[in-house]
């Protein structure tokens, strides 16, 4: 059997519903709509939590509470390959050199180092998380891994 023979399991394929085609399709006059009103218009869709015009439950109730989404921080992850690529005459990394490399938005403090790629030189590179393999690769390279 080749992907070219294969066929569709009978009664899996079935013919597109066409409706607003007349009496003699089975879908004509409100064409699978129901009666009259709002949702038997053209884009007649009701959005979720919308009471007619009546005041909605989520107006009437306070909004008050802790969102843990307000107060998240982001973390800038940064490969060690991309270490490698910076200019001989750095010798020690952290957020600052990062952004003014391009490598990190400006302003961002958090930043994780990870381990795809290879470091050839000793750096002192000051961030907030490690990865195991970064952590490994840097020392290896005779440089230091500090966790700001």
């Amino acid at each position: 059997m080749k992907l070219h023979e294969l066929k569709n399991v009978p009664g899996a394929v079935h013919r597109k519903k066409r409706v607003g085609c007349g009496e003699g399709g089975g879908h004509g006059k409100t064409s699978t709509k129901g009666g009259k009103g709002q949702t038997a218009r053209s884009g007649g869709s009701i959005r979720p939590g919308f009471e007619g015009g009546q005041m909605p439950l989520y107006r009437k109730l306070p909004h008050r509470g802790f969102n843990n989404y307000n107060h998240r921080v982001e973390t800038a992850v940064v490969n060690i390959g991309a270490l490698a690529g910076l200019d001989a005459a750095v010798t020690e990394v952290d957020a600052g050199v990062l952004a003014t490399h391009g490598l990190i938005r400006a302003g961002e403090t958090s930043v994780k180092i990870l381990g795809d790629g290879e470091l050839g030189r000793a750096l002192k590179v000051t961030a907030a998380r490690f990865s195991g393999s970064a952590k490994a690769k840097i020392e290896k390279a005779g440089g230091q891994a500090i966790v700001a």
